[in-house]
């Protein structure tokens, strides 16, 4: 006599769970088999270790902010810069992670701990002048921390770009607790323009982005960065010599 087995709805339950589960891929299947991993938009997942390692360094970078806004905001005072945003100077751990999680995506022989070596902007900062004060200002600021003993690990000036952002985005390295952070050099019309083409710029990031969107999408950005004027010397701003000044009392 034959006897035949019939499937039971928890089996079945079972079977049809593990085959969704084996469709999303391996990446997927390991976040999903690890607690405490992370999911983002487009597809974007961190394991629970990596996970780990980006909220211990959130901590980190919290710690070092205190010394570190102590000299920023000395600066942009000696400078006479608007200090724009200073609520937001430490990068949100969602946005950090959805950045650690891009560019292991998209150079997946790197691990987590040398991608947040590289980030510069976990803690970050943005000063603001009018047109005609903002070559002198932002050599000022630029000196002053130099001065301090903040070591310049990023100078990226790109007022003189036919296209694209325009602005002076500089990276540091904090000389007691070795965090980089980021300071970046504005005009009213040209951090208008970053606000403006910001979801822009993160919708051209994610992975599951296409290229011809990709294109579109640096087009609107280019468009809206052709408008913004360039200060008079901006574009021959240049990163400051190593300083050697002493830190004044209370900085």
């Amino acid at each position: 006599m034959t006897t035949t087995t019939r499937p039971t709805p928890i089996r079945t339950a079972l079977c049809g769970a593990l085959a969704a589960v084996l469709a999303l891929g391996p990446t997927a299947v390991a976040a999903a088999e690890e607690p405490g991993g992370w999911k983002g938009e487009g597809g974007l997942t961190l394991t629970g270790g990596e996970n780990n390692t980006v909220d211990a360094y959130v901590e980190r970078a919290r710690e070092a902010e205190r010394s570190i806004s102590v000299q920023v905001r000395a600066a942009a005072a000696m400078s006479e810069a608007e200090l724009v945003g200073f609520d937001q100077r430490l990068k949100s751990p969602d946005s950090l992670k959805r950045k650690v999680a891009t560019a292991l995506a998209e150079q997946p022989g790197r691990n987590v701990d040398t991608v947040l070596a590289g980030i510069t902007d976990a803690v970050r900062y943005t000063l603001q002048w009018d047109d005609a004060a903002y070559t002198s200002g932002a050599a000022t600021v630029a000196d002053t921390l130099a001065g301090w003993r903040n070591d310049s690990v990023k100078w990226s000036n790109t007022w003189g770009r036919a296209s694209g952002y325009k602005g002076l985005n500089t990276g540091w390295r904090a000389p007691r607790s070795g965090q980089l952070f980021e300071v970046q050099f504005h005009t009213e019309a040209s951090k208008k323009a970053q606000e403006t083409t910001h979801k822009l710029y993160e919708e051209q990031r994610l992975p599951s982005t296409g290229p011809e969107r990709k294109q579109q999408l640096q087009r609107e950005q280019d468009a809206i960065f052709a408008a913004v004027p360039v200060p008079a010397g901006a574009d021959s701003l240049t990163a400051p010599a190593p300083g050697r000044s002493p830190v004044p009392a209370g900085v």
